[in-house]
């Protein structure tokens, strides 16, 4: 039964960080509720994304060599696969500008260093939980539609069959 999907999964929560003592202090601060991936540096970032189980939630640092936040938040966007799972920057950069790309680039949150536990728990708590109401009402609506396809299929079905019987019966009227 190792194969059986445990419905007591801890939500993953990816932390995106270039120092390492950041990456520490974050993922201890969650290991005992969720389950926690690290990358400490964009590409890396983008690909644990990608991987199952992929992540429920993005903390992202803005400021990395290579590729800053911002470039991975435009490419978790625009890849369809990673488009949904929200991300919440997590960033010594203060500056209201600095907030605002944040925003438009499609972040949820906006959290700055030097951060407060409590705070940074409540946050993710928060948008987990809005990403599981989001992920329930996303499989309810696709299969309201399914259940919408069939019911008309049976009833353009039920239409063509009353418009046959009616049609027979005014052959059968007519003789």
């Amino acid at each position: 039964m190792s194969d059986a999907v445990s419905f007591e999964q801890k939500p993953v929560v990816l932390v995106v960080d270039d120092t390492p003592a950041n990456l520490a202090l974050v993922s201890s601060l969650l290991k005992d509720i969720y389950t926690v991936k690290v990358a400490n540096k964009g590409v890396r970032a983008l690909q644990v994304a990608a991987t199952k189980p992929m992540p429920d939630l993005i903390l992202l640092d803005i400021m990395m060599p290579e590729m800053d936040g911002y470039e991975v938040i435009q490419k978790l966007k625009d890849n369809p696969e990673t488009a949904d799972i929200p991300v919440i920057f997590l960033t010594a950069k203060a500056e209201v500008e600095d907030e605002q790309k944040g925003f438009e680039l499609g972040a949820v949150d906006y959290i700055t260093k030097p951060i407060s536990p409590p705070i940074v728990l409540a946050r993710v708590k928060t948008h987990l939980t809005l990403k599981t109401a989001r992920d329930f009402l996303k499989d309810k609506n696709e299969y309201l539609e399914v259940e919408i396809r069939r019911r008309m299929k049976e009833l353009t079905t039920a239409q063509d069959m009353t418009i046959m019987a009616m049609a027979s019966l005014a052959e059968t009227r007519d003789i």
